[in-house]
């Protein structure tokens, strides 16, 4: 169980000042896409039971739940981006088939609205091979936030982005610590 505080890891409740319901759509897709922070928590969380000992389910339980945090970082951020956005904007922003179905409520797709499914998630019973695709999951999440840093130039929308992006540089480390570890150790 864990102790939760309400608060955000970075401060972004009332951060974003400027609608921009374009970048908002491109967000979604760390929201609920592939290389999303709801496809790594939900890998991590599973793949947690078949590490071979304490120190790599700790920190599978650790970062997962980080990146559920970061979920919400993100779900943050699309509210303030979408705040007062009238179905006119909405509808010229391309999210009209989502405000169709979703009204302004979030549900993980990509950008393009290709709905989130369990195949973005990777678990093989092979601690080795698991920690291998988590180091790879990160260098992908890394290099979506490097894509969508590149998509703005506004400072309260780069601030958490570039946030995150170190957050997946510094998850990437960790799991390739505990997988030298590992060898090192020969499990």
């Amino acid at each position: 169980m864990w102790a939760y505080q309400k608060r955000l890891q970075y401060p972004v409740k009332i951060n974003i000042k400027n609608k921009d319901l374009r970048m908002a759509k491109m967000l979604i897709s760390q929201y609920g896409g592939s290389q999303s922070e709801l496809a790594a928590a939900l890998r991590y969380l599973n793949q947690r039971y078949t590490m071979p000992d304490n120190r790599g389910r700790a920190l599978l339980t650790d970062i997962a739940t980080e990146e559920l945090a970061h979920l919400e970082i993100i779900a943050t951020m699309i509210y303030q981006l979408m705040k007062n956005a009238t179905p006119e904007e909405i509808k010229a922003a391309g999210l009209d088939g989502h405000y169709a179905e979703h009204k302004k409520a979030l549900y993980p797709t990509d950008a393009n609205g290709v709905p989130f499914t369990i195949t973005y998630i990777s678990t093989t019973g092979d601690y080795k091979a698991d920690l291998m695709e988590d180091m790879a999951a990160e260098q992908k999440a890394r290099a979506v936030y490097e894509n969508l840093i590149d998509l703005t130039t506004d400072l309260d929308v780069l601030g958490p982005l570039l946030w995150l992006r170190q957050r997946e540089v510094v998850h990437y480390n960790r799991f390739k610590e505990l997988f030298d570890m590992y060898i090192e150790e020969g499990l």
